[in-house]
């Protein structure tokens, strides 16, 4: 996939006005790394920028690439040699990589995310960073990634919890061990402080108690019925945003099979770390996402909103 020239100029504009920002920041608040005077070292600045690394791994999961190095020597340092002239070695570059994994983390929650619209979805995908036969050899997330089960059956890995808006945005993420439920993020005040109206999940999320706990916290959550569940009422409008989950899990496939987010060829924390918000920021930069058409035909009829709901 070639990316026009003007769209890799807005990226780099956007990240590097985020990282003048942050910059600023440590330097103010004094939160700078402190060097070791007992040591005699050379110091000086680094021909690439955190802004252009940042920005390079972000076009490395819009690209298409599968191989990160085949991405960096033939795309960047020929390709792109008028763009980023400053290049260095691909070893040097995977060291600048894990240098700017803070910066990236605070750039991805602060200028990715999209605003909530009243209309919320919510999911999770499993991560696996090994096949379930090399479990017992695996030591890289030993004492982090641990077994858990989705619709797939077995992994071993993490949890990716999303929450998008009808029009395709990320308004939220969690990353969790695989054996947590799917439940334990919508109880972190942080994951759900800037949701507000319907909150559309699967029957994974029912719990009478969370239901409470959010409907306090001004979300209604909404998930299918179990049988069980008897003098439960549910509105039109509800049942079909609840037939239009398939967008959330859309953007679960584009993340994984498009912006490469799960692999098992991770070495450290830090590369998964990196990998994985490059891949979500990719994702906020697609020229198109899944998104549904809602509008609100009439304001409100018996107490409730109704809505049309078309896909885009």
């Amino acid at each position: 996939m070639t990316i026009a020239k003007d769209k890799i100029t807005e990226i780099f504009c956007k990240v590097d006005d985020f990282c003048h920002v942050y910059d600023r920041f440590i330097k103010i608040n004094g939160l700078a790394p402190k060097r070791d005077k007992s040591k005699r070292k050379y110091h000086r600045d680094g021909t690439l920028s955190d802004a252009e690394v940042i920005t390079m791994m972000i076009l490395f999961h819009l690209c298409g690439y599968k191989c990160l190095k085949h991405f960096y020597l033939n795309e960047v340092c020929e390709n792109m040699a008028d763009l980023f002239p400053h290049t260095v070695s691909y070893n040097r570059f995977v060291e600048l990589e894990r240098k700017v994994a803070i910066p990236f983390i605070l750039f991805v929650k602060k200028c990715c995310m999209g605003a909530c619209t009243g209309i919320s979805f919510v999911d999770s995908t499993a991560l696996r960073v090994c096949r379930n036969q090399r479990i017992h050899l695996h030591k890289v997330f030993k004492g982090l990634a641990q077994r858990g089960q989705c619709s797939m059956g077995w992994f071993y890995g993490f949890k990716l919890h999303l929450i998008c808006n009808e029009k395709g945005d990320l308004l939220n993420f969690m990353v969790t061990p695989g054996n947590v439920d799917d439940r334990e993020p919508l109880r972190n005040k942080s994951f759900i402080e800037q949701i507000f109206g319907k909150l559309v999940g699967d029957k994974g999320y029912i719990c009478k108690d969370l239901f409470s706990k959010l409907f306090v916290d001004g979300i209604q959550l909404i998930t299918k019925l179990k049988n069980n569940m008897k003098g439960q009422i549910m509105s039109i409008s509800d049942k079909i945003l609840l037939r239009k989950r398939a967008l959330i899990e859309t953007i679960n496939d584009e993340l994984k099979n498009m912006a490469q987010i799960e692999h098992s060829r991770h070495r450290s924390v830090v590369g998964f770390t990196v990998n994985l918000m490059a891949g979500l920021a990719a994702y906020s930069f697609f020229p198109k996402k899944p998104m549904i058409d809602v509008e609100r035909v009439s304001p409100y009829e018996n107490g409730v909103i109704q809505l049309e709901i078309n896909w885009l």
